[in-house]
């Protein structure tokens, strides 16, 4: 069993028995998705919630919403995964800091969390558990076996969804 680690804007696929995880999960959202049948998983660390954010020609698809999610769907289909079979849990997208924002804009944190039910629904996915918001940091880990997504996090309980 191996465990299988995301970075930032980053994203992977594990399979039975290995685990996948993510740490530092501040504003950005952890999203994974995951076949029960086939065992098979994804996460993607999303950090910023659409492409058009991107400062390069070249965009980092894993970095935002809107395409990382797809490009996930699309390399666990490669390994074997249903796509009707797909169910998302998602964790992250807190406000980890106060400002005063005199636009009315929503926080980076409530974006990314929009952009990954925005990009979810368009593939057709269910989004079945989430631990979203708030003010603090996330680490999660998705077991492969059964599809249990454990959220820590500093001086609170762990969460499984």
């Amino acid at each position: 069993m191996a465990v299988i680690k995301v970075g930032i804007a980053d994203l992977n696929v594990a399979a039975y028995p290995d685990t996948i995880t993510t740490l530092g999960l501040g504003s950005c959202v952890g999203v994974t998705l995951y076949d029960s049948t086939t065992k098979i998983a994804g996460l993607a660390h999303v950090m910023l919630p659409s492409t058009e954010l991107s400062k390069t020609a070249v965009v980092n698809k894993a970095k935002f919403a809107d395409s990382a999610l797809p490009e996930l769907v699309d390399r666990m289909l490669k390994k074997g995964a249903v796509a009707r079979r797909i169910k998302a849990k998602m964790a992250g997208g807190a406000q980890m800091f106060q400002f005063k924002d005199s636009t009315g804009q929503k926080s980076i944190g409530d974006r990314n969390i929009e952009a990954c039910k925005m990009a979810l629904r368009k593939l057709g996915i269910p989004l079945v558990a989430e631990d979203v918001g708030g003010n603090y940091g996330r680490t999660i880990e998705l077991f492969t076996e059964t599809g249990m997504l454990e959220v820590r996090a500093i001086s609170k309980d762990i969460k499984h969804i």
